[in-house]
């Protein structure tokens, strides 16, 4: 059977959150599937080494309906396109009328969806509920990042054993979800005065100037940006650090999957939803609020205990 899976959300730390639902679609079916997604969640440089992915299509919506696939006529592009594919069955995480409509026009008879027009809910839960119930098994929300060993190793062989190697996550999708550079710059500090540490830091082009606060900094010379390395030569770098820590950020995820320990400090964005599915990942909160009240809106990046962030880190690293 020939399995295709929708899955429309943007961003890399939502395309990693939905793996363990691909994954188990594609055991049941014992077959790799394909993917629709956006370019901007970067499947094919994060699911490059995935045995159970087939083919990964390129949904392209933008947020401006400038997309080939926005509007009537992207509509019927997508159709075409998918017809073409002559898929037996999709499943689609959304509740859009769109896409059970494409399936329907793309002749694709077994089409399974979250219920239409439902307002948005957690997105770990819905995500489970939906394939525990159209596979009729019990999914694990722990997701998995598949890299390829030759790249672990490579990857390992130029990290220093008398070193603790830390992923620092200084991204995010908004200021509001960021803690200061400077507390990072401090915590790189003060940990590398406790436990001599090597720090990667997770950025991208837009970041150049958190990257240049760093690199401007007493601990330069312990780090090495990801500014200019594609995602897919971070993940095995990643794979060999001992601690992640950061925003909630793809970068956050993308460690969760390949089963680092991970130090999330949430701001502004729901816990519950991105920083429960994993055993791996360990949260810090504002003062004052709790791991269910921290959500969108909470605006605490002020707030967020730089003792408690410290203690954690030197505990996580120590165990």
């Amino acid at each position: 059977m020939k399995v295709l899976v929708i899955q429309p959300k943007i961003g890399m730390g939502d395309m990693v959150i939905y793996l363990p639902y691909i994954h188990a679609i594609a055991k049941k079916f014992q077959s790799p599937v394909s993917i629709l997604v956006k370019e901007n969640s970067r499947a094919k440089e994060l699911l490059i080494d995935d045995d159970q992915i087939n083919e990964i299509i390129t949904l392209d919506r933008t947020n401006k309906s400038t997309g080939s696939h926005d509007g009537l006529s992207g509509f019927f592009k997508l159709v075409k396109e998918l017809k073409e594919k002559k898929f037996d069955k999709v499943f689609i995480f959304s509740s859009s009328l769109r896409y059970f409509l494409i399936s329907k026009l793309a002749g694709v008879k077994k089409i399974s969806q979250y219920p239409l027009f439902r307002k948005k809910d957690n997105i770990v839960t819905s995500a489970k509920i939906f394939t525990e119930n159209e596979l009729g098994s019990i999914v694990s929300t722990q997701p998995f990042l598949s890299v390829n060993e030759m790249k672990i190793q490579s990857s390992k062989n130029q990290f220093s054993k008398e070193l603790k190697h830390i992923c620092l996550g200084i991204s995010a999708s908004g200021t509001t979800k960021r803690w200061s550079i400077q507390n990072y710059i401090k915590l790189c500090e003060k940990i590398n005065e406790k436990i001599p540490s090597k720090f990667y830091i997770a950025a991208g082009k837009t970041d150049e100037d958190l990257n240049k606060e760093i690199f401007n900094s007493k601990i330069k010379n312990q780090c090495i940006s990801f500014v200019n390395l594609k995602i897919s030569e971070t993940i095995p770098i990643i794979k060999n650090c001992n601690l992640y820590i950061g925003n909630d950020t793809g970068w956050l995820h993308i460690s969760s999957a390949l089963n680092i320990k991970c130090l999330a400090l949430f701001m502004d964005s729901p816990v519950q939803a991105y920083g429960k599915y994993s055993k791996n990942i360990e949260v810090i909160v504002p003062e004052g609020e709790t791991e269910e009240t921290t959500t969108h809106d909470t605006l605490g990046t002020n707030k967020i205990s730089f003792e408690k962030v410290f203690n954690k880190s030197i505990e996580l690293l120590s165990s």
